[in-house]
């Protein structure tokens, strides 16, 4: 209910700014072509978890079919679907989803009917979810009309100003480095579903949820971080410091009027640095996202490598390529700067320690390492908004604090949860008993 009324008050928020809310663009995909194909299957997979293998088996089969049969109806209709984004498949995902809810509540019962419900429940989820930040990022874009980007971009001087280091770096590789970063990019979805298929590999035979898994940690993230958005808004340095591209157009804009970045401080990213001048605000475009900080990539990619680590070894590689993937294409494109990337760890691992400390029940520990993580997200914030200019002045002073702040939660995380774990006692072997003369 809490989510269902959350759904609905950013509906009438982005009704506001006369823009469609998460509910509409989610139902326009039960026909018109979805945005998200790939992430439909991916949420249909999540909810397969729950089926036992037959029924996998026709829930994939019946989603294939129907896929096929509006492509043909397209077809001979001549509508067109790859404009905007869209795909030509992803429907047929949405109403098996859909149609697995009316199964449950017609034809199931206690405790069958609630693990059904808890599968399409996380499927809808992970997309609301996807929704909910496309409506976010136009909302902030609305209602933030100024951006705090040079103060990040001074306080980043601390950190040697990666975002233009690694801009060059990508430029430099061409269109093969670019491709490849941006499909690990634009996936992060789908490989948050391959570590949670993983996850919840047993539901199908144990008949229930895990208490802890990672789409619970990416919808919180989700919940939470445009939140933050709003209080620090950011566009990035492609965007403040460069000419911007072609990703976010203004739904204001006629079909052949080209995207354009107004308001940036001069096109100088990633070649030229910008010059040490005192920050202040500056007014942006309204159509721009002001989603940089946190890096909620950066936050997502921590949370797979997080939950990647109790895997066979292929998965534990496979979360530690994506992490270091996504950190270089967050600074590579230019969408973020490196504070942005510090605060989106920190984020992460802070409401990871906040979601383990639940289950388990609060107690003092957990109680300390989510204080401790959310002071020092604080304090970055309010370092990079009140202290850019001696940041930037002192690198070589604050550049190894921001990283020795963003350590020292790894490491209060990493010991506290340790400490949380079962201790498995050795099985005591029995003693020979003396044979009887």
């Amino acid at each position: 209910m809490v989510v269902l009324g959350f759904l609905i008050a950013l509906e009438i928020a982005a009704r506001h700014y006369g823009l469609p809310g998460p509910l509409t663009t989610q139902a326009q995909e039960v026909i018109l072509p979805p945005k998200s194909g790939f992430l439909l299957y991916a949420s249909m997979a999540l909810m397969m978890v729950v089926l036992t293998r037959r029924q996998r088996f026709i829930a994939a089969g019946t989603a294939i079919g129907i896929d096929i049969v509006f492509v043909l109806v397209r077809w001979a209709c001549d509508v067109k679907v790859t404009e905007e984004g869209h795909h030509p498949f992803g429907n047929g995902a949405l109403w098996v989803i859909l149609g697995c809810a009316v199964i449950a509540v017609t034809r199931r019962t206690g405790q069958e009917r609630v693990l059904l419900l808890k599968g399409v429940g996380l499927a809808l989820l992970l997309v609301a979810g996807r929704k909910t930040g496309d409506t976010w990022l136009l909302i902030t874009s609305k209602a933030r009309p100024t951006v705090l980007d040079q103060y990040v971009a001074t306080a980043d001087r601390a950190l040697g100003d990666p975002s233009w280091l690694v801009g060059r770096v990508v430029k430099a590789s061409g269109p093969i480095g670019f491709h490849f970063l941006d499909l690990v990019y634009g996936q992060l979805a789908v490989a948050a579903v391959i570590v949670a298929l993983y996850q919840l590999r047993n539901v199908a035979v144990e008949r229930r949820l895990p208490s802890h898994h990672l789409v619970r940690t990416f919808l919180v993230i989700g919940l939470l971080g445009p939140a933050i958005y709003m209080l620090f808004p950011v566009v990035g340095p492609i965007f403040a410091y460069g000419a911007g591209v072609d990703h976010w157009p203004s739904p204001d804009m006629g079909p052949d009027t080209p995207p354009t970045v107004h308001f940036a401080v001069a096109d100088i990213w990633p070649h030229t640095l910008p010059s040490l001048s005192p920050p202040h605000r500056m007014r942006f475009d309204e159509f721009t996202p002001r989603n940089c900080m946190p890096s909620l990539h950066t936050a997502w990619a921590t949370a797979i490598f997080i939950h990647s680590r109790k895997g066979p070894r292929i998965l534990r590689f496979a979360g530690t390529f994506w992490l270091i993937a996504t950190l270089c294409a967050t600074l590579g494109f230019g969408y973020h700067y490196g504070a942005d990337l510090i605060a989106g760890m920190v984020f992460t691992l802070t409401i990871e320690a906040a979601l383990r400390a639940h289950d388990r029940g609060w107690d003092r520990s957990g109680i300390q390492l989510v204080a401790y993580g959310a002071a020092v997200f604080a304090a970055l914030l309010v370092s990079y908004r009140w202290l850019p200019l001696e940041m930037a002045r002192h690198p070589w002073a604050f550049g190894p604090l921001l990283l020795l702040a963003l350590a020292s939660v790894i490491y209060g995380y990493v010991r506290t949860t340790r400490a949380w774990e079962p201790v498995l006692a050795p099985v005591r072997q029995r003693e020979p008993q003396p044979e009887l003369a």
